[in-house]
């Protein structure tokens, strides 16, 4: 025969007891950073643990969002409709400093502007960044203008990238492109390639900077060696939108180790 346990009323005093408690700011003392991933995406969470991870004090939630893994101009804008309800569902009931979305070809395709739209419209007057947004802030931070173009796209969404960094003052003088379209075969490209592709875009005298854009391309523990190599400034999507969003929440903690970027 199985007994079960009770607590008599008479015993609650010494044998269950109810401790009165104080409470802190939990794990985001500095800082509370929203974050929506891509369904598909395999690398940007991991990227974001090892920036966050030297940066005490800041938290970052995440939502996933629906996409489809072919990355092409149409794809990317059936996202927009569905930003609303995957910011919606980052920790709905915690204040934070700033939202990010995390893709950078559909920030081209969508506009910065319209993302930033959708997210203020569940997070009325939110900062927000994406990607691109804070490539370019980056590179203003640096004094850049002149930069090549690291992609796994597509021609025709490399081709409104340089249309969209023009709009911002950039000069893509060159690019350089794996031009593979599935989102989860770009996140296995490794280290040779990007090395490569870095080194042969970005060695040009008409080059101040590369850019490598693509939250899927594993990027932010690689930049400080190829910056090394090289000797210009290398930034990513992943490490410069975590750059970015640190700096939007009044977070200014020097981190070299992922790049020059990290020392503005």
């Amino acid at each position: 025969m199985s007994s079960t346990a009770t607590i008599s009323q008479s015993a609650t005093n010494d044998r269950y007891q109810i401790i009165p408690f104080t409470m802190d700011d939990g794990v985001m003392p500095r800082a509370a950073i929203g974050l929506v991933v891509l369904a598909t995406d395999q690398t940007l969470e991991h990227e974001w643990r090892q920036v966050f991870a030297c940066v005490p004090g800041v938290a970052y939630f995440e939502a996933r969002l629906h996409n489809s893994p072919d990355i092409n101009p149409v794809t990317l804008a059936e996202m927009e409709k569905d930003i609303p309800a995957a910011v919606q569902l980052i920790v709905p009931d915690v204040p934070l400093q700033v939202v990010a979305f995390g893709c950078t070809s559909g920030s081209v395709v969508i506009g910065e502007d319209n993302i930033a739209r959708q997210i203020r419209s569940v997070r009325p007057g939110i900062a927000t960044t994406t990607p691109i947004t804070a490539a370019v802030a980056g590179l203003r931070a640096l004094g850049k203008r002149r930069i090549a173009l690291i992609t796994p796209y597509v021609e025709s969404v490399n081709t409104l990238f340089a249309t969209h960094l023009a709009k911002s003052d950039m000069r893509v003088n060159r690019v350089a492109t794996f031009n593979h379209s599935n989102d989860n075969e770009v996140a296995r490209i490794d280290r040779e390639s990007l090395r490569n592709a870095v080194m042969t875009a970005g060695r040009h005298d008409d080059v101040d900077a590369v850019f490598v854009s693509c939250t899927s391309l594993r990027m932010a523990t690689l930049i400080s060696d190829f910056e090394k190599e090289l000797g210009k400034p290398v930034l990513a999507s992943n490490s410069a939108m975590a750059w970015h969003s640190l700096r939007l929440a009044g977070v200014n903690d020097v981190l070299p180790q992922f790049g020059r970027l990290y020392e503005v």
